[in-house]
C-alpha cells in the first residue's frame, strides 16, 4: 500500500462520517499497517482512518504501551469528566484544552475479527475518545465554545501562515 498522508484542516474529508467496516480483509489489514506507519512517522499517539482520507471506522492508538488497532470502535460506558490539553495531527501545532470522560469502556474488533474491550483512563481514554470523534467527523475544536473555537482557529491559521513564510 502507498504511504498515507495525513490530511489537515480545512480538508473536507476529515469532516465526513465514516462507514462501518463490513468485513476484515487483507486490504483492511494493509490499511491498518499503513495507518500505524503514518501515525508513528508524524509522532502522534493516535490516528483515525478519515485523517488519511479513508472513510472507514478504523483507529490506531499507541500511548507508548504498544499499538492498539480497532475496527468499528464504540464507547459503551463512560464515567466522570476531566479537562486536558490535546493536539491533533489534522491541526498541526495547535493545542487546546478539551473536556473528555475520565474513564471509558471501548468495544471494537481486532484485525482477526475478535471483539475486544478496553477499560481505559487517563491518556488512553483521552486518545480513544479523540480518535472515535474523528470517525464522526469531529475535531478537537468542535469540543470548544464558539469563542474558544474562533480563537483557536485564528491561532492555527497564524501558526501555519508563519510556517509557510519559512518555506
Amino acid at each position: 500500500m502507498a504511504k498515507l498522508e495525513i490530511l489537515t484542516y480545512p480538508n473536507p474529508l476529515i469532516r465526513k462520517k465514516s462507514a462501518p467496516v463490513e468485513n476484515i480483509t487483507e486490504e483492511t489489514v494493509k490499511t491498518c499497517a499503513a495507518m500505524a506507519e503514518a501515525m508513528y512517522r508524524a509522532k502522534g499517539v493516535g490516528l483515525a482512518a478519515p485523517q488519511v482520507g479513508i472513510l472507514k471506522k478504523i483507529i490506531a492508538v499507541d500511548i507508548g504501551e504498544g499499538l492498539i488497532t480497532l475496527i468499528n470502535p464504540r464507547i459503551t460506558l463512560f464515567e466522570g469528566d476531566e479537562k486536558g490539553e490535546e493536539g491533533c495531527l489534522c491541526l498541526p501545532k495547535l493545542t487546546v484544552d478539551v473536556k473528555r470522560h475520565a474513564k471509558v469502556q471501548v468495544k471494537g474488533y481486532d484485525l482477526k475479527g475478535t471483539e475486544v474491550i478496553f477499560d481505559a483512563e487517563e491518556l488512553l481514554a483521552r486518545a480513544l475518545q479523540h480518535e472515535i470523534d474523528h470517525l464522526d467527523g469531529l475535531l478537537i475544536i468542535d469540543r470548544l465554545s464558539r469563542l474558544k473555537r474562533d480563537l483557536a482557529l485564528r491561532k492555527y491559521r497564524k501558526l501555519n501562515a508563519e510556517e509557510k513564510d519559512k518555506d
